[in-house]
């Protein structure tokens, strides 16, 4: 019989004895407790709000953060909500300090556009827009492309690579956009411009195909860049792509039969200058003028320079093999040394020196190359004839060392006209054409008073002259607001190293390979000399003259050397 009360003395399940089972909470409950509950007195009260269960890495109660309104998540490169483009606040400052700098409106614009070139763009002043328009601002990309074809006329027309990142620093400011940076290779130009250090930068490039020499180009597109650059002449957009556009479209000054009579007037004053007389005068002229149409007829087949001048050096040559063959009596060596000097690349090696002194390795580099290339050509073109030559019996003597004083009065006379007949070669314009004239009689004034009769040796009195020649070049270009190109470049066209081209190919050709080599090593120094007689006269110019801002040259100094 069940006694009352049996069932609750039923042993329990295995399940009712689990250690994890509640503890007992009231009377006829189990008083088994887990060994992980909390002892009676000890409980924490339950909180109001959250689950009871909360991780370690909750935030303790009363630090809670109030929550904010924020907006839509954004990248981090977004411009901070207040930042504005047109109220920039100003960049750092470096730990050096901002040098003072002072762009007088005087200096030229070059002389400016290069001082800040030469600066970090920290260190830049602030822009001043000088195109002022009544509507809106141009677009960049406008503007960019319109820099990128200024840089374009300039590069191929020869000028060095800091000019042309000069005149496209220019033409960026005049519309305002400060924050550019130009990049200029021998056949590659580009331009980036970030409107500020949050916002993205734009950037633009444009390729140099097609390069060739028209000074009166080059000065019409200085003049432009010279108006874009002044606050008193306001030229949009629109007007200055028109005024580039006329400057594309302009014909050269001189027609193709005056080109061929300048080279053939310069061979035969070169001729004049290194001794010869007036039958070598008229040879040295018929010769270049020959060689002239045969290169031209090679460009019309679109073959590349290097065989145009490879041509183009072989009939002065021919004509003195053939004077010497029939016992002229006559200087057969004056004849090929004047046809030399209507090819050798003066104009290239200038601008390749001028692109090294100035930092800009890769195109100097490619430039050097160029010079070299079609210095070879005019090597291949003498030495194919000169073999040939030696090969008939002609006699001709390495060690006749041409003499070209004694007559100092007709030396001046070639030197000038060999210099105004370059000038034409360069397509420069007439008003500038005197000028260089003047200024290459006063290169071989120098160089002959410091060679024969102060026995100065031939590198250090063509590195004197070059000098003169790039000082008082770089003079008249800031009394012009021009380019310095057509005031220098003719006028160097009397010290180039023709006769030593000649011989040292000629001692070659004959088997005296080491007496050969040594005269064009020589030949090779007074081309250095040249180059860097102009650039180091140039450069004495902008010391002395006013550039426009404090402490010296302080910009141009940027490896110190490591």
């Amino acid at each position: 019989m069940a006694q009352p009360g049996a069932e609750d003395r039923k042993p329990r399940s295995d399940e009712a004895r689990s250690a994890f089972a509640p503890p007992g909470r009231g009377e006829g409950e189990s008083a088994t407790t887990s060994e992980f509950a909390v002892p009676e007195g000890l409980g924490v009260p339950a909180a109001d709000t959250g689950p009871e269960t909360t991780s370690e890495f909750a935030v303790p109660r009363g630090l809670e953060v109030p929550p904010q309104s924020t907006g839509p998540v954004g990248s981090a490169f977004s411009p901070p909500s207040t930042y504005s483009a047109g109220h920039a606040p100003p960049v750092f400052t470096p730990p050096s300090g901002i040098p003072a700098v002072r762009l007088t409106k005087d200096a030229p614009w070059q002389d400016r556009m290069r001082t800040m070139l030469r600066m970090s763009v920290t260190e830049r002043p602030a822009p001043e827009p000088v195109q002022k328009t009544d509507g809106p601002a141009p677009a960049v990309p406008r503007v960019l492309d319109l820099t990128l074809r200024i840089g374009e006329l300039l590069l191929a027309g020869g000028e060095g690579a800091e000019d042309v990142e000069a005149a496209m620093f220019a033409v960026c400011r005049s519309y305002g956009l400060d924050r550019c940076e130009p990049t200029v290779t021998f056949t590659l130009l580009s331009i980036s411009y970030q409107p500020s250090l949050v916002d993205d930068p734009v950037s633009a490039s444009r390729t140099v195909r097609r390069r060739g020499t028209d000074y009166t180009r080059l000065a019409a597109v200085y003049r432009l860049v010279d108006d874009l650059s002044d606050p008193e002449a306001a030229i949009s957009l629109e007007e200055a792509y028109r005024r580039l556009a006329e400057i594309r479209r302009n014909r050269h000054p001189y027609p193709g039969w005056a080109l061929t009579g300048a080279s053939g007037l310069l061979a035969g004053a070169a001729s004049v200058l290194v001794g010869g007389g007036l039958v070598v005068f008229v040879a040295a002229a018929l010769g270049a003028m020959l060689g002239d149409r045969l290169a031209w007829l090679f460009a019309g087949r679109g073959l590349p320079e290097f065989y145009q001048f490879t041509v183009a050096a072989m009939p002065p040559a021919a004509i003195g093999v053939a004077l010497t063959l029939a016992h002229v009596d006559v200087k057969a060596s004056a004849v090929i040394t004047g046809g030399l000097f209507a090819l050798l690349p003066g104009r290239a090696l200038v601008a390749g020196v001028q692109d090294g002194l100035t930092g800009f390795y890769i195109t100097a580099s490619a430039r050097l190359l160029e010079v070299m290339y079609f210095f070879v050509g005019i090597v291949v073109g003498v030495l194919v004839v000169l073999y040939f030559g030696v090969k008939v019996g002609a006699q001709l003597d390495p060690d006749a060392a041409l003499s070209p004083s004694g007559r100092p009065a007709v030396q001046l006379v070639a030197s000038m006209l060999l210099s105004l007949t370059f000038a034409v070669l360069l397509q420069q314009e007439r008003s500038t054409v005197l000028w260089v004239t003047l200024n290459g009689g006063v290169a071989w004034s120098v160089y002959g008073a410091l060679h024969y009769p102060g026995g100065i040796s031939p590198v250090a009195s063509t590195a004197v002259a070059a000098g003169l020649v790039g000082l008082f070049g770089q003079v008249l270009s800031r009394y012009r607001f021009a380019s310095a190109l057509p005031y220098t470049t003719a006028a160097i066209g009397p010290l180039l190293p023709g006769s030593a081209t000649y011989f040292g190919l000629l001692s070659i050709a004959q088997n005296h390979v080491d007496k050969g080599l040594v005269s064009l090593a020589n030949a090779a120094s007074l081309a250095m000399a040249i180059a860097i007689g102009v650039n180091l006269g140039s450069e004495i110019s902008r010391l002395f003259l006013r550039v426009g801002f404090a402490g010296g040259r302080k910009a141009a100094k940027r490896t110190r050397g490591f």
